[in-house]
């Protein structure tokens, strides 16, 4: 039972490789109501239901209370779906929403717009290696190593087969935002990425079990690669708290912000009902030379991750002292610190580490897999038991 049970895994994440295509939710940090959508590159067919409203140069697009509205030369029409279909390969659109404003997003390939609950639901129909070159370039930027841009693919690529369903009962695989992967806009600066993305085609980061691991990445660890139970209360055994040197000297290695006393002092006592009285100076005294999960002492049950969602800190990697009317918390690292991160393994790459070397200092007993070919997975024996 056991070796049919992982075939159907391999199976599967070969089939997701081999569409080839992922469904993104765009602008879902906003309620949508209405686009601004212009071709940018190549050649775009506007339908609208089943019919070919033509070539795309410029419409505006509106959330309907029967539907989706599209003007084009001053005329509204009301469809229940809007798609906009690419001619020609590599072709992109520029997408700007008007109510309520942002700045312009542009994307490769495919689009479906449909009416959601409370506004527009915009859909990006793109290809794996476009969707990955555009998540690397958000989450990473440019000018760096082409060895960390493999290693970020291997990351994105893992993260995105393993959770092509979280937004499935939205219509569409993952959204735009942190919630799922940072996806801006399409590659448009750095070359080299499409590099990485091609160089590591099909390429999944699993575990001892060769299932996909959860390929958690943060921008800056502080120092210490974060225990997964310290945020999300579930261990993973391939994500193991541990010292790493390669990000102290980065540029968010280390932060400071302050608290005022009088806001510290009612957050602890509303929220947990620890006060003065029970822990002294240590209310506002503080040190963490390693990563803890928990404020003073776990028996007070004040966790770390909800002092830094309260305050808005960079991590829950902080120390903090009384100063005056003051708290002052002095942190190191950039978000949660579990598995890859993401300035320590620019460095290493500046160092001369590959790729793989980077995925298996940051995640243990793992392998690198090659998800698309098939001969791997026939080489699996099928016993029923």
């Amino acid at each position: 039972m056991f070796r049919i049970l992982l075939l159907f895994i391999f199976v599967t994440i070969s089939n997701v490789c081999g569409a080839q295509q992922m469904r993104i939710g765009l602008l879902r940090s906003i309620t949508t109501k209405t686009v601004s959508i212009n071709v940018n590159e190549g050649k775009y067919i506007v339908y609208g239901d089943t019919t070919n409203l033509g070539v795309l140069e410029s419409i505006i697009v509106q959330y309907k209370s029967n539907g989706v509205g599209i003007t084009s030369n001053g005329v509204l029409k009301v469809y229940k779906t809007i798609k906009i279909v690419q001619e020609q390969s590599n072709s992109s659109i520029k997408i700007t929403a008007t109510s309520p404003s942002s700045k312009q997003h542009f994307y490769n390939d495919n689009f479906e717009i449909t009416q959601g609950s409370k506004g527009l639901t915009i859909l990006n129909l793109v290809s794996m290696e476009n969707y990955l070159a555009g998540v690397i370039e958000s989450e990473g930027g440019g000018g760096r190593h082409l060895e960390y841009y493999k290693v970020q693919a291997l990351m994105s690529r893992t993260y995105a087969i393993k959770n092509a369903k979280r937004h499935s009962k939205e219509g569409f695989n993952l959204c735009d935002g942190v919630h799922c992967q940072a996806y801006h806009n399409k590659l448009i600066h750095t070359d080299k990425i499409m590099d990485a993305v091609l160089d590591t085609e099909g390429l999944v980061l699993v575990d001892e079990n060769n299932s996909l691991v959860t390929s958690y990445f943060s921008a800056n660890c502080g120092g210490q690669v974060c225990d997964a139970s310290y945020v999300w209360n579930t261990s993973l055994p391939y994500v193991e708290p541990f010292v790493d040197t390669f990000c102290i000297h980065t540029r968010q290695a280390t932060w400071e912000t302050y608290v005022s006393k009088s806001d510290w002092r009612k957050y602890m006592r509303d929220q947990f009902g620890v006060t003065e009285e029970i822990v002294g100076s240590q209310l506002y005294n503080f040190t963490q030379d390693e990563r803890k999960a928990f404020y003073i002492h776990p028996s007070l049950g004040i966790p770390l991750r909800d002092l830094r969602q309260k305050f808005r800190l960079k991590s829950t990697y902080f120390s903090t002292k009384l100063e005056g009317e003051r708290v002052i918390i002095s942190g190191r690292g950039f978000g949660h610190g579990v598995g890859l991160c993401q300035e320590g393994a620019m460095e290493m790459a500046k160092q001369g580490y590959d790729y793989s070397q980077i995925a298996r200092f940051y995640f243990h007993n793992v392998s690198i897999l090659d998800a698309k070919k098939q001969a791997y997975f026939n080489q699996i024996e099928v016993i029923e038991e």
